[in-house]
Parts: structure tokens; sequence; C-alpha cells
């Protein structure tokens, strides 16, 4: 961006919130700023972390949930059982992509608007995308409830499980609407610099649905005995007990996002704003499925190396979901504060964010991929117990894999600065070449020389691409000059 171009943004940035609040007769000033951390200000390092942490220890919680919950599955009801839950879950990780993309559209959206100091296009921006997705959420709970048939038949959902699965099925999509609602809720809030409100509400969840899974699965005390279904059906309360109590959360201690009085029409999605909204969000949505359906093809060029090597990439699959956790975090954490800095036009603070982050990527990733290497033997033993051959093909593939997920932390951090921006088709075209071009093209040009290694070495060498890639276009491109658009409601004294 050039000096003159950066000093024109800089100049029509508004005041600081607090002070922008006071002069528009809303509110009275900071006390609607409870809650809410101004990422625009103070060192950044020290910002960084304490904004990440919060954000990783509510991954981590989220992983783990459903790791006991398919224990609790598998310990009371069977391999059957647990086949079954793994269909459904395939059907709900892309309504969650679809999701996903849209509250880290609102986030980007919400913090540009923090950072400008412009509350009431926050609350717009957050309430529109509320409305927007709780009737379309509505709207898929019901449809798939409708046609779960349907939908397991086109999964080739094996015989022997169709019925438990149409069970499941129909208790996920009966808690959907409040699932959804509490990710959009907990990125809206994120948006506005509040990472501590997502990760206590994130723990209250997570500590019910564990709670409710043997509940109702059993049928203990006056619950009734619904085996499969009442591990939906518990996740659908814990969901719905949650999203209640940090709604009245928001209000009671009064946060800025709540919505009052004419603000409640903020609710009726604004089709100018949503088109903002959906332009970033799907391509974000997308970057998930994409990911997704590349390890989709890995598994099946796993397949052909036989039942052991399936088994280590199986357990070795777990252990690089913990690895990316730190990765995902920081990358959430950069694109909060990136967004805020830009919305107050301090394009300084938001390149030093970027710097400072693929610092801490580091440092946490590396931590963890030193102690994961230090440990892999027993840590590998937890999920094949036993399995003295395929516990030393793990070992081989993590260390060759592991260390990748440095370089994947980089491009993530820089990603995640350029969606501050509302860039996200370039990122989303890096990721399909590198995840597919490059990852599967190594992989069939070296089998013939390297064998079952090539895959291994894919990982490090799609990386590495991605990496590149996302440098030069961070680097060189012409994401600093683009703008969101961001309609800015008509503002009237609350009732």
């Amino acid at each position: 961006m050039s000096e003159s171009h950066r000093s024109d943004r800089e100049n029509d940035s508004p005041r600081p919130l607090a002070e922008t609040v006071e002069d528009t007769g809303f509110e009275d000033g900071p006390r609607h700023m409870r809650g809410m951390r101004d990422l625009t200000t103070g060192p950044i390092f020290s910002t960084l972390v304490v904004f990440t942490l919060p954000t990783l220890l509510a991954n981590v919680l989220h992983s783990m949930n459903g790791s006991i919950n398919s224990i609790w599955v598998a310990h009371f009801l069977g391999e059957a059982a647990l086949a079954a839950t793994a269909n459904a879950n395939i059907i709900m990780f892309l309504m969650f992509s679809v999701i996903f993309g849209f509250g880290m559209a609102a986030n980007v959206v919400v913090g540009q608007s923090f950072g400008r100091g412009d509350l009431q296009a926050a609350r717009h921006a957050f309430g529109s995308a509320i409305g927007f997705c709780l009737g379309l959420t509505l709207v898929i709970a019901l449809a798939g409830y409708l046609w779960s048939d349907h939908i397991l038949a086109a999964l080739s959902t094996p015989p022997e499980v169709f019925k438990l699965a149409k069970l499941y099925l129909h208790y996920t999509f009966f808690g959907l609407p409040a699932g959804m609602m509490f990710v959009m809720v907990m990125m809206g809030l994120r948006g506005g610099g509040d990472a501590m409100t997502p990760l206590w509400f994130m723990i209250m969840t997570v500590t019910l649905d564990i709670a409710l899974n043997p509940v109702f699965i059993l049928g203990l005390g006056p619950a009734p005995r619904m085996g499969i279904a009442g591990s939906a059906f518990a996740s659908a309360c814990a969901s719905y007990i949650t999203l209640a109590a940090m709604v009245a959360f928001i209000y009671w201690r009064d946060l800025p996002l709540r919505l009052r009085g004419h603000e409640w029409h903020y609710l009726k999605p604004d089709w100018a704003l949503l088109r903002v909204v959906a332009g970033r969000g799907v391509p974000m949505g997308l970057q998930m499925v994409i990911m997704s359906l590349s390890t989709l093809v890995i598994i099946g060029f796993v397949n052909r190396e036989g039942t052991l090597t399936l088994a280590a990439f199986a357990a070795s699959q777990q252990v690089w979901n913990y690895i990316q956790m730190p990765v995902m975090a920081v990358g959430g954490a950069v694109s909060s504060m990136a967004a805020q800095n830009i919305g107050a036009g301090k394009w300084d603070r938001v390149e030093q964010t970027t710097r400072i982050a693929i610092g801490i990527n580091f440092a946490m990733t590396g931590a963890l991929i030193a102690l994961v290497t230090l440990f892999d033997r027993p840590i590998l033993a937890l999920f094949l117990e036993g399995g003295g051959n395929a516990i030393e093909i793990g070992q081989h593939m993590m260390h060759i894999v592991n260390w990748s997920y440095m370089l994947f932390g980089v491009a993530m951090v820089m990603f995640g600065t350029m969606r501050a921006n509302g860039v996200v088709l370039p990122p989303l075209v890096i990721l399909t070449v590198s995840l597919f071009g490059v990852r599967i093209g190594f992989y069939f040009l070296s089998y013939s020389t390297l064998g079952v290694d090539g895959l291994w070495l894919s990982f490090p060498v799609s990386t590495s691409v991605s990496v590149v890639l996302a440098f030069l276009y961070y680097r060189f491109g012409r994401w600093r000059e683009k703008t969101l658009q961001i309609h800015r409601p008509t503002l009237r004294p609350s009732s």
C-alpha cells in the first residue's frame, strides 16, 4: 500500500469507540465496553497471547468433548452405534463449515466496526448475521429431520447401522439451531475483543454434554432410556441451555453487542450487509471443506497400504488434530486483532501483529511438536493398544509430518491477517492448489520411487508451497487496498 493511500485511510478513521459512543447519545460511554477488549492499543505480544490462550483452550475442550462422547457411545452401545454417529457427524461438519464461515465473516465486520469506533455498525452486522443464520439453521434442521432417510442413503450408510444413524441424526438436527447460534455469538464476541466469555460458556456446554450423555443413553434417574438418541439429545440440551445462559449473561453484563429498543430491527437480515458477509463467509467455510476433503482423499491412499498403516494413520491423525489447535487459535486471534486495527487505520500494528503471531506460532506449535516427538510411543499406544508394528509405522510418519504444521501455522497467520480485511478468495485458491494439486501430485509422482514415504513427504512439500504462495500474496498482493463496504444504520436514540 502506498504511503499516501495509507495516510488517507488513517485520516478517515473515527475516534475511539468510547468517545464515539458518548457523542452519539446512545449510551453512557465506557460502561458499555464491559467484556470487550481494545485490541488497537497496548503491547501487541501480551495482548495477542492473552487473546489466543482462551481460544486455544476452547478448541481443546471442543475436541475433547467429541472424543469423550464417542467413548460413551462405544462403551455403552458398541461399535455399530459408534459407526452410526460417524455418519451423522459428517453431515454436521458440513453444516458447521457453512455457519463457521458466516461467523468468521461477522467476526471481521464486527472487529473493523469496533476499530473504527462505530458501535451501531457492529451491532447491525452482528444482529443481521444472527437473524439470517437463525432462519437458515431452522430451515436446515427441519429439512434434515424430514429427509434423514435420503441423506443417509446418499452416504451409502450400511444397513446394519442405518436405523441407529437415523435416530442419532434426528436429535442432532433438533440441536442444530442452538449449536450454530452458539458459534455465531462466540464469533461476534471475539470480534469485539472478548475471548473469555466464549471460553466460560464453552466450559459450561462441554461439562453439561459430558455429564448428560450417560444420563440419557442409559436412562439414569427420571431420564428416559434413549440409547444412541440419548447422546445426540444430551448434546442438544447442553447447546440450548448454554445458549440461553450466554444470552442472559450478555444482557446481565450489558455487553456492547446486546440489542435493545429499535436495535431489535437489526435481526431482520439486511441484504446489502449480508452480501458482504456471505461474500466472505462462503469462501471461509469452503476452506474448511477443502481441508476435510483433502484428508478424505489421503485416507483413500492410506487404505491401499494395509490395516497396520491405516491404524497408525488414524492414531497419528488424532495427535495432529491437537497439534493444529495452536495454529487455528493464533490464526483466529490474529484475524480479530488485525480487523480492529484495520478499522482504526493502524496498519503498522497490523504488520507487527502478523510478525509477532508468526513467532508465537513457532513457539507454541514447536513446543507441542517437541513434546509429542519426545513421548510419541506412549502417546500412540493410547490409540494402538498392543500394536507394536503399527506404533513404529506411526512414529515414522509423525517424524516426517509433524514439523510441517509449523509451516502451516505461518500460512494461517497470513491468511488470518488478509481475512481481517475481507480478502478470502486468494487463501482459498492457495489452499486448494497446495492440498490437492501439490500434495496429491507429489504423491503420484514420487510413489514409484519412495513408496508410502512419498505420501508422508507430500505433507511438508505441500505446506511449504502454501507458505511461499501465502507470503508472495501477503507481501506483493493488493489485499491492503481492499475495503469492506459496511452499511451503517441510521442512528436513533434507544427507546
